[in-house]
């Protein structure tokens, strides 16, 4: 292991040590809070429902312009407030949920999904709610807090419907970690369907194991979209929960770990910030959890390229590239444009993504059938492939093949942060490995008579043969083995026009309701 796998995994466990022992032991989370109450059913009448009395939370309507403070609150039960707060009864209205907190304030990411908001739909109503108080208790009780909170938030949304009569398609909750269990307590126990709930990698201990009146759930909104991007390590120990809770599920990078979020770029940032940088040490472990709140923002942020997202039974299957298909709703876009497909069954989605915004990248299948007169056998051979198109070029794009045989077809994927455009070149080559992996052979020479490459983001299917001769030889080692476009093309002009339009035309128009 690692030095970096190390530090890491040190830390992790650290952590999830802590909230075990928390949730465990909730006794010995605080001496004040009877965490059992919170797991009585909750009363849903109308007379409860309407009992503004007990609610602790706060919520703010905060304004583009100070997007960072609270200046107005909305209060249950005073109509002048909705008034004060100039609440627009014309728009759409965004309830965001934060998490558990350390601070006992606000993380950084609440100001900036604010104004992201505020940026692609102007006249928003952008409401943040504040349990701050409960969110900074040891996890657990914390955690046993979001059924209360859940509650208050209930009875806000259903009084403030009822009192300005707002069409409940204008209700969008979007809750991060605790939060999004909040959205879902809430959503359950609203006496009308919201919308619309996202879960931002709604988080994993205690909740893993739970019933679904007690999570995020596909039940507890008319569509429900999850994120989830911190699932590392076992189902009771993950940050994020690993099961799949709404209509669609989508698994950026796999979902255990995301670009960026190592520890060798962690620690450099931590230490580029000098004392104010060690008030980030709980980016270590966050990262990749907070991660699914900036590809949320991203997808607000960049409207002209969409971040698109495919269905597929696992991750290995995914990486192979051989998921790309968007038909019958196979793919889609994340995030806050997101094709609201309801199925019977949650659906589970994958994509690549780089390390900072914009986040997209492109991906490709490429399959590829090695010949070989000799029985070859290599394992965790590094190769190297260049993109060339009507739009631009990547080289060098590096990717390891766990196997590689002579005489078999590999699919693997890859992934550019480049919109190439349409195909024309691509470039192959064969890295030298520092372990000499073969059977028994000497010879480290493969044929490759064409080359098959489909695009996820345009559909498009592309034959490449070897620029000169009919096969290409790769060596170990060796230059760029060079591969043209074929005058074979499995997508006919009618199928890339109905692609087109499917990706710009009405199964794709965002409805800000």
């Amino acid at each position: 292991m690692g030095e970096e796998n190390r530090i890491f995994w040190t830390v992790w466990i650290i952590l999830v040590n802590v909230i075990a022992a928390f949730s465990t032991n909730p006794e010995a989370t605080t001496g004040f809070v009877n965490t059992t109450a919170f797991t009585a059913p909750l009363p849903t009448t109308a007379e409860w429902i309407a009992d503004f009395t007990d609610i602790v939370t706060k919520f703010s309507l905060r304004t583009a312009d100070i997007p960072d403070d609270d200046m107005c609150y909305i209060v249950a039960g005073r109509p002048e407030t909705i008034e004060e707060c100039k609440f627009n009864v014309q728009t759409q209205s965004f309830i965001l949920i934060h998490g558990w907190t350390v601070t006992g304030m606000f993380e950084s990411w609440v100001p900036k999904l604010v104004s992201a908001l505020y940026e692609r739909v102007p006249d928003a109503n952008v409401i943040v709610v504040d349990w701050l108080t409960r969110a900074n208790q040891h996890y657990s009780t914390s955690a046993a807090y979001t059924k209360l909170v859940g509650r208050d938030v209930a009875k806000f949304v259903t009084w403030i419907q009822n009192e300005l009569q707002l069409p409940w398609e204008r209700i969008h909750l979007v809750g991060y970690s605790l939060g999004a269990h909040v959205a879902g307590i809430a959503g359950d126990l609203t006496n009308h369907k919201i919308s619309r709930i996202t879960g931002l990698d709604p988080a994993g201990p205690t909740f893993e194991h739970a019933d679904e009146q007690s999570i995020l759930s596909r039940d507890d909104a008319q569509f429900v979209d999850v994120l989830h991007t911190n699932t590392r390590g076992s189902p009771d120990r993950s940050i994020g929960i690993q099961r799949s809770v709404g209509h669609i599920d989508i698994y950026p990078n796999g979902g255990t770990f995301q670009p960026g979020c190592d520890i060798q770029n962690m620690l450099m940032t931590i230490s580029m910030g000098g004392i104010k940088g060690l008030q980030n040490m709980d980016q270590l472990v966050k990262c990749s959890h907070e991660r699914s709140v900036h590809l949320y923002i991203d997808s607000l942020l960049s409207t002209e390229q969409q971040t698109m997202a495919y269905r597929c039974n696992s991750k290995e299957a995914f990486n192979k590239g051989m998921c790309l298909n968007c038909r019958k709703n196979r793919c889609n876009k994340l995030g806050y444009n997101i094709n609201k497909v309801r199925t019977t069954r949650s659906t589970k989605m994958y994509l690549k993504t780089r390390d900072m915004m914009p986040y997209k990248v492109f991906h490709y299948q490429v399959k590829v059938h090695f010949f070989s007169k000799d029985s070859l056998s290599f394992t965790e051979q590094p190769l190297k492939i260049s993109l060339f198109g009507t739009n631009g070029e990547k080289e060098d794009i590096p990717f390891v093949l766990p196997v590689l045989n002579g005489n078999t077809t590999l699919s693997f994927l890859i992934t550019t942060d480049v919109n190439i455009g349409d195909l024309m070149i691509v470039k192959l080559r064969w890295e030298k490995d520092s372990i000499i992996s073969w059977s028994f052979w000497s010879s480290t020479q493969l044929h490759i008579r064409k080359m098959r490459i489909k695009s996820g983001e345009t559909q498009s299917r592309v034959i490449f043969s070897p620029k000169e001769g009919e096969f290409a030889y790769m060596v170990r080692g060796g230059e760029d083995t060079v591969f043209v476009k074929s005058k074979e093309d499995n997508m006919s002009r009618k199928e890339k026009l109905i692609h087109k339009l499917k990706m710009q035309g009405s199964n794709f128009v965002q409805n800000d309701a």
